[in-house]
């Protein structure tokens, strides 16, 4: 399974490479979610541009790394495919998870610019 995790500005981007997060892959998704973030105390990105399919078990994986972050770190996901975005949207984790339209673009900024482009965030309501 290929995360590749960069630290940008004040967040760490963890970018997932795969095309599906389901019940096939989720325990090892959770298991290398948490070595990248354990040596970590800001704010993580997971850039799913690239994930095509989502099950519940990957749905799951996703909500068990948050609740590794514990309540003082956030997990926000960005560029979520239409597909995957569908998920979120359809079990109402879109309230629950900050969603951005776009990724922080390799080797730049998550603080600055133009990013993040918000699509809908944890704390409307």
């Amino acid at each position: 399974m290929d995360l590749v995790a960069e630290t940008l500005g004040g967040a760490l981007v963890v970018r997932a490479q795969m095309a599906r997060i389901d019940a096939a892959i989720a325990i090892a998704f959770k298991e290398q979610m948490r070595a990248l973030v354990a040596g970590s105390e800001s704010r993580v990105i997971l850039d799913m541009a690239r994930v095509e399919f989502l099950d519940s078990s990957g749905l799951g994986a996703v909500v068990a790394v948050m609740k590794m972050l514990g309540p003082d770190r956030r997990l926000e996901l960005a560029a979520l495919t239409p597909a995957v975005e569908r998920v979120f949207r359809l079990t109402r984790m879109d309230r629950v998870f900050t969603l951005h339209a776009t990724a922080p673009p390799a080797g730049g900024s998550a603080d600055g610019g133009v990013w993040p482009v918000t699509t809908d965030t944890a704390d409307d309501d």
